[in-house]
This record gives C-alpha cells, sequence and structure tokens, in this order.
C-alpha cells in the first residue's frame, strides 16, 4: 500500500474514554437480552425457584461467585483470540500479525493486527467474539431457558461492548476503506483512497 494513494483518518479513543463511551451500549444489550428471556420463563425468577436451587446446591452455591470469575478470565482470554484468529485469516503473515495483551491500567485485555485489513475483515474480526461468546449462547438460553447459557451469552455480550464502540466509530467508512488497527488506543486508522 502506497501512502500517498490514499488519505488516513485516526479513529481512536483511550482505554478511559473507551470503558465510559461503551456503557451506551451495555443498556440496550440488557434490555434486548433481559426482556424476552424473564417474559419466556417467568417461573425461574419465582422465591421457590431460587430457593430450590440454593436448598438443590447447598453450600456448592458459595463457590460460584470464584466459579464464574474464572469463567470469565478465561473468557476474556478467548474473547482476544477470537480477534486475532479471526483477523488472521485476512492477514499476509497469518497470526504472526497479531498481537496480545493488558492495559493493566485498566484491567482491559487487547488483541491487535499489525497489517492492514479491508474494511469487512476488520469488521469480521470485531464482531466474532460478541456473536460466538455472547449472541449465539444468550439466544440459545433464551430459546430453552438455560438460565446459565443465557448468563453467559449476556456477560460476553456486555464485554463485546468495547468492540461495537470500535465499529459505531467506523459507520462512516466506504466499503472499499482499509483499516489498520492502532497499536496503542483504541480504535483504527482508516485509509481511503483519494
Amino acid at each position: 500500500m502506497q501512502q500517498q494513494q490514499y488519505e488516513k483518518t485516526e479513529r481512536t479513543l483511550t482505554a478511559a474514554e473507551a470503558n465510559v463511551k461503551a456503557l451506551v451500549f451495555m443498556l440496550p444489550i440488557l434490555v434486548l437480552y433481559i426482556v424476552p428471556y424473564v417474559l419466556l420463563w417467568p417461573e425461574q425468577f419465582s422465591y421457590s425457584a431460587v430457593g430450590g436451587f440454593v436448598r438443590e446446591h447447598g453450600v456448592y452455591t458459595l463457590f460460584y461467585p470464584f466459579l464464574m470469575l474464572l469463567v470469565f478470565v478465561l473468557g476474556a482470554v478467548v474473547h482476544e483470540l477470537l480477534h486475532g484468529l479471526t483477523w488472521s485469516v485476512f492477514c499476509k503473515r497469518g497470526v504472526k500479525s497479531i498481537s496480545y495483551g493488558v492495559h493493566w491500567r485498566y484491567l482491559t485485555p487487547y488483541c491487535h493486527c499489525q497489517e492492514v485489513l479491508p474494511l469487512h475483515a476488520y469488521i469480521l474480526g470485531g464482531i466474532m467474539p460478541g456473536l460466538v461468546m455472547g449472541l449465539l449462547p444468550a439466544g440459545a438460553g433464551i430459546l430453552t431457558g438455560n438460565l446459565l447459557l443465557f448468563l453467559f451469552g449476556l456477560f460476553f455480550s456486555v464485554a463485546a461492548s468495547g468492540d461495537l464502540l470500535v465499529l459505531w466509530m467506523l459507520r462512516h467508512a466506504n466499503a472499499t476503506d482499509l483499516i489498520q488497527d492502532h497499536p496503542e488506543k483504541i480504535g483504527c486508522y482508516v485509509f481511503r483512497e483519494v
């Protein structure tokens, strides 16, 4: 790609800004998921159902928060791997163009693609974790009444709200634009042919 043939625009936020702005995507996700689940499976929220669960599982219910924390930490790793593996399919150097890390100050894991990608490839890599770990399990949970599957999908849909924010920043991009992940900030560079 020759720089002189493209106009380069930065579309980025700091990690702190992204964490705050991603909240805008969380409320619609919560409403779109929770309302249908509660309407389809209201009996699961009765006092007797909750009491029965606690009686059935006894003292093990005290360990569930720790188990959930483990699932969330491992899920964050899988979330970033899904970004990287999807983007690597479109990279000339494959997985060698992908790097991973954590912004420790904000406790935010990240995946970074070093190559320039077509818009559709960047979007696909951006939505993959929210789709695979969020929307699909939550939808299956809603349809089957499986509360654990639903909660898993709900949590990882909310976790993907930062990804949705980055994709929202690309809403005015053209299909022919090329995208390069920003190496330090949340977001990317957009290259438009001139």
